[in-house]
């Protein structure tokens, strides 16, 4: 998955999805036989040597310096998410060593004490590679509600995010926008893996995608580098109907991050998630979800 240098792959594909024009590069009507900007243009803009950039993204030279590193980010007019990723490559390249194994990840008392306390807002746990460590029952109804609720208490039975946003079905539909969502797990797992290059599990799992699933190997072969920070979605859940809920990502730092779900105050998908908080408590199903969730929206 890494290739001879990931820095150099990033620049490679950023340098081929920049239009000559995108930045004031004159072609004088000539016939270009490659996408985007060649590597001299893109040298020029950078401030540096054509050969020491050449050097750069063949995976030659694993030295570049803060200075050059941000000279170049300029010149590709990356945003702040991929600039710190374009660094963390750099980092990567240059301390390359032998893979490990993973350590166990747990979700910790706090955590669980938080995930208590929000019992009315849906919330999961993720780790590191997308593996959900826990949910509360309306996160469980809601993202996953054809799954075991038990599933993230066994390791190796825990659902993965990111398999089941390309692998499974059900998730897929889930998402009226699925191209969207598909798009911002690739680019936050691009960042995990330029932080942890040498995660072994991780490049499994993005070698699975990838051989599973060609529509990830052609988002990750993009190169796009997003965080799932905040993001609005349109879901179509199958039991309560459409609803537009905001996921939010808490991180404390290192370790596993909590990824809350909350709706517009009055809204119809407040409606929605409380028809659906009030059908796993009473454990019962709506007859008919798709006429049901729009009345409870109405009053």
């Amino acid at each position: 998955m890494t290739g001879k240098s990931q820095l150099g792959d990033f620049l490679q594909a950023r340098r081929s999805q920049l239009r000559p024009e995108d930045v004031g590069v004159p072609t004088y009507g000539e016939r270009r036989r490659v996408p985007g900007l060649r590597r001299e243009e893109l040298a020029l803009l950078a401030g540096v040597s054509a050969s020491y950039y050449t050097r750069l993204e063949q995976g030659q030279s694993l030295n570049a310096s803060a200075e050059v590193l941000e000279a170049i980010a300029g010149a590709l007019r990356l945003d702040e998410s991929e600039r710190r990723y374009l660094h963390a490559l750099a980092r990567a390249d240059r301390n390359r060593t032998r893979g490990r194994r993973p350590a166990p990840e747990r979700v910790t008392e706090a955590t669980a004490q938080l995930m208590d306390v929000l019992a009315d807002v849906p919330a999961i746990v993720l780790g590191l590679r997308s593996d959900v460590l826990a949910w509360n029952r309306l996160g469980h109804a809601l993202f996953a509600g054809h799954l075991d609720p038990g599933a993230p208490d066994l390791s190796a039975q825990r659902p993965n995010m990111a398999r089941l946003v390309f692998l499974d079905c059900h998730t897929r539909d889930l998402y009226a926008d699925w191209p969207s969502k598909a798009r911002a797990v690739v680019g936050n797992l691009r960042l995990v893996a330029a932080q942890h290059p040498q995660d072994t599990a991780l490049h499994a799992l993005l070698g699975e995608l990838s051989a599973k699933s060609t529509e990830f190997a052609s988002m990750w072969a993009d190169h796009r580098v997003k965080a799932c920070t905040v993001a609005a979605y349109e879901m179509r859940h199958p039991l309560v109907g459409p609803l537009t809920v905001v996921q939010q990502t808490l991180s404390q730092g290192p370790g596993p991050t909590m990824v809350v779900a909350t709706t517009e105050a009055g809204s119809t998908s407040r409606a929605a998630l409380a028809l659906l908080a009030q059908a796993i408590t009473q454990d019962t199903i709506p007859a008919d979800p798709a006429q049901t969730a729009p009345r409870a929206g109405a009053g």
